[in-house]
């Protein structure tokens, strides 16, 4: 079997976490408990989610000469992920987010940039050709906009399906949007990008309309427990998710981008592709770390055969 072919431009970072019993409030000094490092930043746990989901990846990033690129990038080769476009800085540091993870699974991060800062359009453009044999894109926000814009641009001339997930919020023109295919934001982003707060699933509808009004094709807003809602100019409808013990959240919308990636890339119906991607992300939170916990495709397909979904 071939796997569909998909091309993630994005970030990589190292995670430092300490695991708290709350997090910390302004101001607040907390002792914590355990010190984990591990490889994160949005585009490469994305793509190290979309190699185990299933997915032939290719990762189009910038890391520092330093140690922790090197890291990175042999983390990226034990995954399968394709490194061509891995380019190394010799000028800025790789990547750096600094996490807090409380006992119920909520985390609060902050990021230190570094090489992702300075990932460039002409960095994406030596991708052409890997591009042009993609099934799928998949872009975030982690990296500057303009680089985001240009990888957007080659995928919709080469006739290539682009996921935004739109993270963390920034404003997005309507030329932009209207050449994605498939927008993810969580909550909390659909509310930045909109103005409404969204607290279930009718401002989630509000919000969704109201990105298709300026030029999305199709919205899918996360929405933790409850599950997804899925709309489009035909339809919206929620898609049910998944009832776990949550050990950390840190990486759940990775993986369901990553997830989602690959079911769209495979030609699967929209309701069963965000349906795959909550699997993922639902088996994610039941485990530690970000790249770490995103679970391989033997284990997703048989979680939703445990809830009733369709087995293979």
């Amino acid at each position: 079997m071939t796997l569909p072919k998909i091309i993630v431009v994005g970030s990589s970072n190292t995670d430092m976490t300490v695991k708290m019993d709350r997090l910390p409030k302004p101001g607040e000094t907390l002792l914590g408990g355990e010190f984990i490092t591990a490889a994160g930043g949005k585009g490469a746990n994305q793509a190290v989610a979309a190699a185990r989901a299933g997915g032939a990846v290719t990762f189009v990033a910038r890391v520092g000469c330093d140690a922790m690129g090197d890291q990175a990038v042999g983390g990226f080769l034990k995954e399968g992920i394709c490194t061509d476009y891995v380019f190394r800085d010799p000028s800025a540091p790789s990547g750096v987010a600094l996490i807090f993870v409380a006992a119920d699974g909520a985390n609060s991060i902050a990021v230190a940039p570094g090489a992702n800062g300075r990932l460039s359009p002409a960095d994406v453009q030596q991708a052409e050709n890997a591009m042009t044999g993609a099934s799928a894109l998949l872009v975030q926000l982690e990296t500057p906009l303009e680089t985001v814009q240009t990888a957007i641009a080659m995928a919709s001339q080469a006739g290539v399906p682009v996921i935004l997930n739109p993270a963390p919020a920034r404003f997005l023109s309507e030329e932009l949007l209207a050449q994605v295919s498939i927008l993810t934001p969580n909550e909390s982003e659909a509310g930045w990008l909109t103005g409404i707060p969204v607290r279930g699933r009718k401002d989630a509808e509000k919000a969704a309309a109201m990105l298709m009004q300026r030029g999305t094709r199709v919205v899918v807003i996360t929405l933790g427990s409850q599950g997804a809602l899925v709309a489009t100019p035909d339809f919206m409808q929620m898609v049910r998710g998944f009832e776990v013990a949550a050990v950390d959240t840190t990486a759940a919308g990775d993986t369901f981008n990553g997830a989602l990636a690959v079911a769209l890339a495979e030609g699967k119906p929209l309701l069963e592709t965000v349906r795959f991607a909550q699997a993922a992300a639902a088996l994610s939170v039941t485990r530690a770390g970000a790249q770490a916990s995103a679970p391989q495709r033997a284990e997703i397909e048989d979680f939703l055969c445990i809830h009733g979904d369709l087995c293979k």
